[in-house]
């Protein structure tokens, strides 16, 4: 959580930054950070809350109407300032800007294992070449940005929205243990050549 709030602190962008949380200890330690506490409903607080929801709470708590609001998830310490200032740079009134990154290995090489045997999810690729496929992108899940009323109205944000596509190397989800080490390891490989 210290990353993301030194990141939104020292990018210029935001005139304040705010943590968003049910847990009041949380509170405590982004206090500490240099972030405002917005104490969350407990009704948008478990592990199926839409980050939506929480920033139209967000917003409405901070009666918001045109402003730019950014999403930056705690979980997003390979993210770099410059990746925050492009985005920023790239927006567009009524649309969503995330990061994205690149799918290291083509989707469309998929399959299941159903009763024990394979199953392609898009056989019709079977014979391409894995660099002759589509690129596809996902997701980076480090920030979100839109006008209040864009995140108030629109609840997709993927669909008609801008993507920074950024480098396989600053995106990590971490969900787990195994996330965390990859996570760490990234993080010094980036501090070691001075991108953060």
């Amino acid at each position: 959580m210290a990353y993301s709030i030194q990141k939104a602190l020292d990018c210029g962008l935001f005139s304040e930054v705010y943590v968003s949380s049910e847990d009041k200890e949380i509170l405590e330690i982004a206090v500490t950070y240099g972030a405002k506490p917005l104490l969350r409903p407990l009704e948008i607080s478990d592990d199926y809350a839409t980050t939506q929801a929480v920033m139209c709470n967000a917003i409405q708590f901070l009666n918001l109407k045109e402003e730019w609001v950014c999403c930056l998830y705690a979980t997003a310490p390979l993210l770099r300032l410059e990746s925050l200032q492009e985005a920023f740079r790239m927006r567009q009134d009524s649309c969503y800007v995330f990061g994205a990154v690149e799918y290291d290995y083509s989707p469309f090489r998929a399959f299941k294992i159903l009763e024990n045997k394979n199953t392609m999810l898009f056989p019709q690729y079977f014979t391409k070449r894995s660099q002759d496929l589509e690129k596809i992108y996902h997701d980076a899940g480090q920030f979100y940005l839109a006008k209040a009323k864009t995140w108030q109205r629109r609840e997709n944000i993927f669909e008609d929205s801008i993507s920074l596509v950024l480098p396989a190397l600053e995106v990590q989800d971490i969900d787990n243990l195994e996330d965390w080490q990859i996570a760490e390891m990234k993080y010094q490989i980036l501090k070691n050549k001075g991108i953060l």
